[in-house]
């Protein structure tokens, strides 16, 4: 029996437990899975350099999963572009048996390895390309195929699991295994190993942002300013930055049209925002460098 299927002796008679029982034994699940991902950040760390030396700005980063490790995957990929602004055209999501979220997941998808392969292999991926396959199981063959069509065309191939030596993480160059345990609730990954997919992704991906300049010091350059919060977050980074006033401040990024990066360039070192833009292509869309 895989680990993650494992019927937990401890927790037997579950559901006559009293209500603050429960609640602690699921927090009890969810804090060894957290603790479980300490062990696996040497291998996501050579995952992360692999990935930023790669993917340059064409590479996309590619999201693999069915059901629950899905959904957890699509989270992962869409929250970039508003946080790094990272192209939503460079992030593609193959998800298994996943259409009209209301009607559920289609489970049978989840076997179907030439459907994975097919899926990858319509994207055409290449070296630049980062595949990022998700399945607490590592048996998914869905997932498993589409990293294989992937590995073979010379993409980057990251597989994150709760089963050592599964499948996925034997297709996968950079395998991740995260011993997250058995499951409070027998095989119910949307648990434990659910909480230790999401926390690797997020490490992953966030990662990944800064070594491409997603950030300077440890502050949201690349954010999409979109609403009124953003606007006065963004506002409150600038001034960080340079020390402007919020008005010097304000002016700067009203004439970047909101972007950071050359707004902090047209006030520490007074140029225009044409010559900002064309300093930041220069030094690779990355402030530290460009203000070097």
């Amino acid at each position: 029996m895989s680990a993650t299927e494992k019927v937990g002796q401890r927790f037997q008679g579950l559901d006559q437990w009293s209500t603050p029982d429960i609640l602690e034994a699921l927090w009890g699940g969810q804090a060894r899975a957290v603790s479980a991902c300490l062990a696996t950040l040497p291998a996501l760390g050579r995952a992360v350099d692999d990935a930023a030396a790669r993917i340059g700005d064409q590479g996309r980063l590619i999201y693999v999963g069915a059901g629950s490790s899905a959904v957890l995957a699509a989270l992962d990929g869409l929250e970039l572009p508003g946080t790094f602004s990272f192209p939503l055209t460079r992030v593609e999501l193959v998800l298994a048996g996943i259409g009209d979220l209301r009607l559920g997941f289609d489970g049978s998808v989840e076997d179907a390895g030439d459907a994975g392969a097919d899926r990858v292999r319509a994207l055409s991926p290449g070296p630049a390309d980062i595949v990022i396959g998700v399945s607490a199981s590592g048996r998914s063959a869905f997932t498993v195929g589409a990293l294989d069509v992937a590995r073979a065309a010379g993409a980057l191939t990251i597989g994150i699991a709760s089963n050592e030596a599964s499948p996925l993480l034997l297709a996968a160059e950079h395998p991740l295994f995260v011993d997250s345990g058995e499951e409070v609730i027998a095989g119910s990954t949307r648990l434990a190993a659910g909480t230790a997919q999401k926390l690797l992704l997020n490490l992953f991906s966030t990662a990944l942002m800064v070594r491409l300049g997603g950030v300077y010091g440890n502050l949201m350059v690349n954010l999409q300013v979109n609403n009124v919060k953003l606007q006065a977050r963004a506002l409150d980074i600038l001034r960080q930055i340079t020390g402007a006033d919020t008005g010097a401040a304000a002016q700067a990024l009203a004439d970047c049209d909101g972007a950071l990066k050359p707004a902090a360039l047209v006030v520490l070192r007074g140029l225009s925002p044409d010559a900002a833009r064309a300093a930041l292509a220069a030094a690779g869309d990355n402030l530290r460098r460009a203000l070097e």
